[in-house]
């Protein structure tokens, strides 16, 4: 009777052991490729493999694919778009076709719509490009280039940061979800805007500004004194104080009191998130500004002195978008941009990430109600505000706010190369590029403090344009060798902060995802290490698909 049990006990624990052995399987995925993340990098990434005859996935934490580009950064930064080519460009041409339809000009009259750009004419009939564009329109761009592609999508999947990561001999050889789901590949790309692919992965990487004589530069680390841009207070001598005549009354909120550093030195702060809003006063298509739950006015008490000083730009940078809409950015001193609250964001768990999240969403909601409605604002301003609201037709599923803060920088991968504002402003020359950038080095403030003198000042924007575009070298996505052989991160690339100022543009993200997925399926192909790939057949496929990788100076 007694080995009889035992029998009975060995047959089921066999029973349960193949059972969860099933159950496993069925949760497993494999393919030739993972992409992680579900930014325009990502997409542009897949596509590129499927049109190599890789199988690949993509596993999103986000909902919504496009990241940024879909998510009201309709306003694109350009640059020269001479070095846009690729499936990047093909994804504005595809823009393009979209506004060749009448049914989408719902709001306005094509004829009716301006072609002001940034640094270029919105509309570029010759090559059939748009510059300019809705969110929804990005959206259904980057949806149909995965319909078309057969790609598998996994959306609201978050890596397991913690334990989620399975490496042998220097390589991913899965990665797991929170959910459950274990997706395993021969060549994994982390395309996420935080790089949490790449820390699980054990890659190194940095967080803030590094001190200017780490790389020989001048425009990195603490920037105090240097006032580029408009986002500062200048010389408008505000006081910082709650009572202007009592220091001792402590300052206003959204002004730190800790020393900003010294010039030049590094530090571990980010530069400052906002969301870029899509607002319209088409008033069948306008969401009146709501107060948000945690609303306290005391917040933006700051905005009143700058007020009182004269200035009165808020709707300069309410950027025209087709159809009566704006893609909205920070500007001025006291502006969307919540200087000094995104430190946490970068490394921070996804808990403390949506607590950040939710805190810019509630100051930047705060702030239009505020404009729109206290009556301490100036009139001009105030009424001008109420006019406007979230249009209605974009981000139906979130109240119509953006499904993507701005993650301007976070981790940044030190790999196989660092670019740096040398190579930006071509003091270093690249020998192996994989695409090309040309946007001013820009850099949102990170923080605002007391000067010595006892005013209110922002620190961090920085605005320097290189004269020529730049080459843009392999070796920022490519891991360092021994940390990981089969890992390219096209997003949270190997850079500085300032030159990564440059590099961070959407269109630019899309060229590296390209290029990032043709190394891939290229070391798939070769049965090697994504960095042992050779340069020369990279280059050779890349040209081949329109990839841009060097300009002749007619074209600069």
């Amino acid at each position: 009777m007694h080995n009889l049990w035992w029998m009975m006990a060995i047959i089921l624990l066999g029973f349960q052991k193949a059972a969860g052995q099933l159950e496993m399987a069925k949760k497993e995925t494999t393919s030739e490729v993972v992409v992680y993340g579900g930014t325009s990098a990502a997409v542009i990434a897949a596509v590129q493999l499927a049109r190599m005859g890789k199988s690949v996935v993509i596993v999103s934490p986000d909902k919504h694919l496009g990241g940024l580009t879909a998510s009201g950064l309709g306003y694109t930064d350009v640059g020269n778009k001479a070095v846009i080519g690729g499936l990047s460009r093909e994804f504005y041409q595809r823009v393009y076709q979209y506004y060749q339809k009448p049914e989408t000009w719902r709001w306005e009259k094509k004829a009716e719509f301006g072609s002001r750009g940034q640094g270029t004419p919105a509309i570029d009939g010759e090559h059939k490009t748009i510059w300019i564009f809705e969110p929804h329109i990005a959206e259904n761009v980057y949806e149909d280039f995965i319909k078309e592609h057969g790609i598998k999508v996994f959306r609201d999947e978050w890596l397991d940061r913690e334990k989620g990561v399975t490496k042998e001999n220097g390589a991913i050889i899965s990665m797991a979800t929170l959910s459950g789901k274990l997706f395993s590949a021969k060549i994994f790309i982390d395309a996420t805007y935080e790089g949490d692919l790449m820390e699980a992965a054990g890659v190194g990487y940095h967080v803030g500004r590094e001190a200017n004589s780490v790389y020989d530069e001048k425009w990195n680390g603490v920037q105090t004194g240097v006032l580029h841009h408009g986002h500062h207070f200048g010389k408008m001598q505000i006081i910082p104080y709650v009572d202007q005549n009592n220091p001792e009354s402590g300052v206003l909120p959204k002004i730190s009191v800790e020393f900003p550093g010294e010039k030049g030195s590094g530090d571990k702060k980010v530069q400052a998130y906002c969301f870029r809003t899509c607002l319209t006063k088409v008033e069948k298509n306008r969401a009146p500004f709501q107060r948000p739950p945690e609303y306290d006015p005391d917040d933006y008490l700051l905005i009143l002195r700058v007020f009182e000083k004269g200035w009165n730009e808020v709707f300069h940078k309410f950027d025209e978008i087709p159809n009566k809409k704006t893609d909205v950015n920070n500007h001025g001193p006291f502006s969307f941009d919540n200087i000094g609250m995104s430190y946490d964001y970068p490394e921070g768990s996804y808990e403390r990430r949506k607590e950040i999240i939710a805190e810019h969403e509630s100051y930047q909601k705060g702030l239009l109600y505020f404009l729109a409605n206290d009556l301490r604002v100036p009139d001009s301003i105030r009424i001008e505000m109420s006019k406007w609201g979230l249009a209605k037709d974009e981000f139906l599923d979130n109240g119509h706010w953006p499904h993507q803060i701005y993650v301007r920088e976070a981790r940044r991968m030190v790999g196989q190369y660092v670019m740096t504002e040398n190579e930006i402003l071509g003091r270093t020359n690249i020998e192996d590029p994989i695409g090309m950038g040309s946007y001013t080095m820009d850099s949102h403030n990170v923080q605002r403090y007391v000067t010595p003198e006892g005013h209110v000042q922002n620190e961090g924007d920085i605005g320097v344009h290189p004269e020529n575009p730049y080459k843009i070298a392999l070796g920022t996505v490519l891991p360092k060798k021994e940390e990981c052989t089969n890992l390219i991160v096209p997003v949270a690339v190997s850079s500085s902060h300032i030159a990564f100022g440059s590099i961070r543009m959407e269109p630019v993200f899309m060229i590296l995802g390209q290029s990032a997925a043709t190394v891939a399926a290229m070391a798939i192909t070769k049965n090697t290490s994504v960095q042992d790939v050779p340069y020369d057949s990279i280059r050779q496929r890349l040209l081949e698909d329109g990839q841009i990788l060097e300009l002749e100076p007619k074209d600069r």
